[in-house]
């Protein structure tokens, strides 16, 4: 029964299994929807889809920022590149690529910030959505504040004093504007905090990619913090 059990102690392997297989069967998934995503914006005309997500089109292939670096989608084929002549990008993050640019509708942004159950489609998500974004940011932050502001800038962040005490916004694509709030705890109150977004994201992005990106924000703020503080 090789493969069922380690010969070394003969150690069940049947978790790990389970977990490889979900894993390789996430990435089939993936990739058939990735391929599907490519012919639906292969219908369309180039330049209509960079003005619509703010990119500009170079060449064969469509610019844009990520994270805050350069990113090139070649044109017909549709592989990311970061940077642009650099090696291809991870599947999820040509993933994150993909989905904006075939949900990108030109919308300006709203000025104005929501929480996630407030997007198209996001009440039903908000309690597993804070529990993985603003939960995590106020337990590595709410005694630290100042650590939290070193960690926002290393990644770009920009003061936003308005939201709350401690406020930062972030652009992880050209027209998604994402904030990280924190209210530091005190002997009366925990820490609390939250990934906001422009109210104009859902025409950029549907609700699973929104996700993504407000748990991708807060594992870079924790990320950075090693190195910040």
């Amino acid at each position: 029964m090789t493969g069922l059990t380690e010969k070394a102690g003969g150690k069940e392997t049947h978790g790990e299994e389970i977990i490889a297989k979900a894993q390789e069967a996430w990435q089939e998934s993936m990739v058939r929807r990735l391929d599907e995503l490519r012919q639906e914006l292969r219908t369309r005309d180039p330049f209509n889809v960079a003005a619509h997500s703010d990119g500009s089109v170079e060449g064969d292939a469509i610019l844009l920022t990520y994270w805050g670096q350069s990113v090139a989608l070649s044109w017909p084929a549709l592989e990311a590149f970061s940077p642009p002549e650099g090696p291809t990008c991870s599947t999820f993050d040509t993933a994150m690529l993909l989905y904006y640019l075939h949900t990108a509708d030109g919308s300006p942004l709203a000025d104005r910030w929501i929480g996630f159950r407030e997007l198209p489609d996001g009440g039903f998500y908000h309690q597993a959505f804070q529990g993985y974004s603003g939960n995590q940011i106020a337990k590595v932050f709410g005694d630290t504040p100042e650590t939290f502001a070193l960690a926002a800038k290393a990644i770009g962040g920009q003061f936003l004093p308005a939201l709350a005490p401690h406020a930062y916004f972030f652009h992880p694509l050209p027209r998604i504007r994402l904030a990280a709030t924190l209210w530091p705890g005190d002997d009366e109150f925990p820490a609390k905090a939250s990934v906001l977004f422009d109210a104009a994201s859902g025409h950029y992005m549907p609700i699973d990619g929104l996700a993504l990106l407000g748990s991708g924000l807060s594992r870079r703020l924790i990320k950075a913090s090693a190195s910040a503080s």
